[in-house]
């Protein structure tokens, strides 16, 4: 392999398995073999530093409620203020979320648990920000661990429980919301396969099964004995008195599982158009490894067929990929956190907001005309301090709405162009498109787009002007938001 297709396989997949690569962190990398570099980013990171923005001790839920009420009446401009002060820390949680992922420390992990933020779709229901953290972090603790470990903690998770409903789950009026998530969505799938391996009635019984599992107001997960309906069940053709953890079992020994999952990866990391082939031996790997995460992604990423030129270019990078990878690469600081907020909300990825249990789309629903002519955009109004006069599309969602900002916004940044910069110092001035290419796009650079980008340089430019200026060109291509 020349090193220049090595330098092309890296840079996919830090692209794939993080959120881009410095020409730094791409050098560093040139001097391991390539099998080393897919060990290196999934061992990384054996301790998970915890997001915080909220102590538990501050949710005192029963002593905020009590506190809203003067002389039995509802003061309702305490409330609204509650309301704001939530929202804020659910901000807050997202920007440090967004700072770690753009740090590119852990990379994978970070990665992942974006991946698993939109399977295991939850929203801030009440914009309760311990809730949210704690969710957050299970996410990000289990994110390359046990896929056994993280569907039972994610399932008893406070925030998932009050978003799908269970807290109302009651023997004698059981509420199926969360057992048919857990099947449809979390584990067996909602296609026609998926629904082979389950019926309206497995889920009425597991709904009974799940009965119990409900949470604290300081956000601890409880089962209540007395609200379980502890009688005789039958699901998937399995007589007994079956609780929530029996149900979570059962669908872990059910091979579909691990199928369900396998090929939801692959859509995310590989391709979108599925091979189902291969899906199934990954699958069974999967399952016979006891639902290992980490196995399953190193697995993929040491793949030739990985490397395959019909998967390169083949991904549309979320808003949260984009705007972490953008910051990443370039070393970006905000002096303000709002634009951040803004970005995710005009382009339709808000960290703890997705639209609903299914979580984002994604793929092409990420792109439409409006939307990509930001994206194109966003490079000169981070790296230029342009005023942005776009808008955020009104979702009618009152929760995003507290995070909106009125008017325009503009992008007020520091960048570390020296760090950037020094990587090209021995690369000649007719050799800088292609160098600074090969950090940013898929693909090798075509003659109409060196034209393109090389029409914003002045003559007398400096070195440095003329690198940032080729950078800014090159993000603002379509082939940018791909990876």
């Amino acid at each position: 392999m020349n090193s220049q297709t090595k330098q092309q396989q890296l840079r996919y997949l830090f692209a794939r398995a993080g959120f881009g690569a410095t020409p730094a962190e791409l050098n560093e990398a040139s001097r391991s073999t390539l099998r080393k570099v897919v060990r290196q980013l999934v061992s990384n990171g054996t301790s998970v530093a915890s997001l915080q923005v909220v102590e538990p001790d501050e949710n005192r839920t029963k002593r905020q409620l009590k506190g809203l009420f003067r002389q039995g009446q509802l003061d309702k401009e305490m409330l609204r203020e509650q309301i704001r002060d939530n929202a804020q820390k659910v901000r807050d949680l997202n920007l440090q979320w967004l700072d770690r992922m753009a740090s590119g420390n852990d990379a994978l992990r970070e990665k992942m648990a974006l991946f698993w933020h939109g399977h295991f779709a939850c929203r801030t229901m009440g914009r309760n920000p311990l809730f949210m953290q704690q969710y957050a972090n299970t996410l990000r603790q289990h994110a390359l661990g046990n896929f056994r470990d993280l569907l039972m903690a994610v399932s008893k998770e406070p925030a998932m429980l009050q978003f799908l409903n269970n807290q109302q789950n009651r023997k004698n009026a059981p509420n199926e919301n969360f057992a048919r998530e857990v099947m449809e969505l979390f584990t067996l799938g909602h296609s026609a396969s998926g629904r082979d391996n389950y019926s309206e009635y497995d889920i009425k019984e597991a709904a009974r099964a799940f009965t119990g599992w409900q949470f604290t107001p300081e956000g601890q997960f409880v089962f209540r004995a007395q609200v379980h309906d502890d009688g005789e069940k039958k699901i998937f053709g399995k007589i007994g008195m079956f609780n929530g953890e029996d149900v979570i079992a059962m669908l872990l020994d059910n091979q579909q599982t691990a199928r369900f999952i396998t090929a939801k990866i692959y859509r995310s990391f590989v391709n979108e158009t599925e091979d189902s082939k291969r899906v199934d031996q990954l699958a069974d790997k999967f399952y016979r490894s006891g639902y290992d995460i980490a196995t399953l992604m190193e697995t993929i990423f040491s793949a030739d067929w990985f490397y395959d030129p019909k998967n390169v270019g083949a991904h549309i990078k979320s808003p949260v990929e984009l705007l972490a990878g953008l910051r990443h690469t370039l070393g970006i600081q905000f002096d303000q956190p709002q634009p951040q907020i803004f970005v995710q909300r005009t382009l339709g990825q808000l960290l703890f907001y997705p639209p609903n249990v299914a979580g984002w789309p994604g793929g092409k629903n990420w792109i439409d005309s409006s939307s990509l002519l930001f994206r194109m955009q966003l490079p000169n109004y981070v790296l230029k301090a342009a005023e942005v006069t776009v808008q955020p599309k009104e979702d009618g969602d009152v929760n995003t709405q507290l995070l909106a900002r009125k008017g325009g916004t503009t992008f007020h940044t520091k960048v570390n162009w020296d760090a950037f910069e020094n990587a090209f110092a021995k690369t000649t001035d007719a050799g800088l498109p292609d160098a600074l290419a090969a950090i940013l796009l898929p693909f090798p650079l075509r003659p109409d787009q060196r034209v393109l980008i090389e029409k914003p340089i002045k003559s007398g430019q400096s070195r440095s002007e003329t690198i940032r200026t080729l950078t800014v060109a090159l993000m603002s291509l379509p082939e940018y938001q791909l990876t």
